[in-house]
């Protein structure tokens, strides 16, 4: 499928979703996409070979949506996958890191034995929107001793301007994005 046709696909099965989560809010459903198999599938097999072209050797996939995502991605990849929870989600040791929100802060965690030196990850996520928690997710995978390979995300929502804070922190590495709104 060429890049056109991937775009123009994806684009057609995300819904739009007014006033959502609360007044004056956009919203990108991806529920759609999912629910197609042929769009689902197609988007999977460009996030592959995303991760394929970075020479990632794991995957981390952000919550949630970050998890329904990555984890296919990983299983055809042939490649490990580790969940970066909400604080608290995770039983065991666990490196986490703080972010800050548009109205607060919040944390995310990784199983500290999850990730490890020489560990090339690929970071996956549905949106890249203000890039606080990719850019958190990042943090603790260099922490953990392992190199960031890239982050690829479904959409990036270009007002937000989360490429700008997310490229100071990834040192050269790849940031893709499927689909640009």
């Amino acid at each position: 499928m060429s890049g056109e046709d991937l775009r123009e696909l994806l684009l057609s099965r995300i819904r739009d979703v007014a006033d959502y989560p609360r007044p004056g809010v956009m919203f990108k459903d991806i529920t759609p996409l999912l629910a197609d198999p042929e769009a689902f599938r197609a988007l999977t097999g460009s996030l592959v070979e995303e991760c394929r072209r970075m020479g990632a050797t794991k995957i981390v996939g952000l919550e949630a949506r970050g998890f329904i995502l990555a984890a296919p991605v990983a299983v055809e990849a042939g490649i490990g996958f580790v969940p970066v929870r909400k604080a608290g989600k995770l039983p065991g040791a666990t490196l986490s890191q703080g972010y800050d929100l548009e109205y607060g802060t919040a944390e995310i965690e990784v199983h500290a034995e999850d990730l490890a030196e020489g560990d090339r990850v690929a970071v996956i996520d549905d949106v890249l929107a203000t890039g606080g928690t990719a850019e958190a997710a990042v943090e603790l995978i260099r922490r953990a001793g392992a190199e960031v390979a890239g982050v690829s995300v479904l959409m990036e929502l270009g007002f937000l301007d989360g490429r700008a804070r997310l490229e100071k922190v990834l040192r050269g590495a790849p940031l893709g994005a499927l689909l640009t709104v």
